[in-house]
């Protein structure tokens, strides 16, 4: 089942009212790109679930050896400064960064792009669609970002200023300055 987006030109919602409609359906995962469209993800399946698990726990793990940062799973919605709120399925927040919020900022929808993201298309997943999540990513100011395309074999990397690069799998990916030491070995 592929992403549902919706074309709301016509009700434009406030960055509250899409928060108090995400509250309300919780159940529902939910996102708005740039644009405003609302996009609706169906749940993923048992082996891009894992995937992503795996994905996380490296990152925590890196992340609670060099305590420099917060590291956020798919259910956290960042509200980016460009426009767009989006769920990175892994995100790194540079730890001076996110003290920068106000405890309500870091309660709600962070008003912040994350630092680094993962983002694993699943079967189900348009390329398209997620290459356009990571420009938004890059607008907002992402400085590193991994789009992993397992069906593709391969892996887009994004930085801040750059063209995008594309590995083929097997790949040994760097966190770069970004995170300092994080080293991922694809495929997963």
């Amino acid at each position: 089942m592929m992403p549902v987006i919706l074309n709301l030109d016509a009700v434009n919602l406030t960055d509250e009212q899409f928060y108090r409609l995400c509250q309300a359906n919780r159940d529902v995962p939910l996102e708005r790109t740039a644009k405003g469209d609302l996009v609706i993800m169906p749940p993923v399946g048992g082996r891009s679930g894992n995937r992503e698990a795996d994905l996380i726990t490296e990152v925590a793990l890196w992340n609670r050896q060099r305590n420099l940062g917060k590291v956020f799973s798919s259910s956290t919605i960042f509200r980016l400064p460009q426009g767009g709120d989006r769920s990175p399925d892994v995100a790194w927040v540079r730890g001076d960064r996110w003290d920068a919020l106000t405890t309500e900022e870091q309660e709600a929808f962070p008003p912040i792009c994350p630092d680094f993201v993962i983002e694993l298309r699943s079967r189900t997943d348009s390329l398209k669609l997620l290459q356009e999540k990571m420009q938004e990513y890059l607008n907002s100011g992402l400085c590193l970002g991994w789009l992993i395309n397992p069906q593709g074999e391969q892996v887009e990397i994004y930085r801040l200023g750059q063209a995008v690069e594309i590995l083929q799998f097997p790949v040994h990916l760097s966190g770069e300055a970004v995170l300092p030491g994080f080293t991922l070995s694809l495929p997963l």
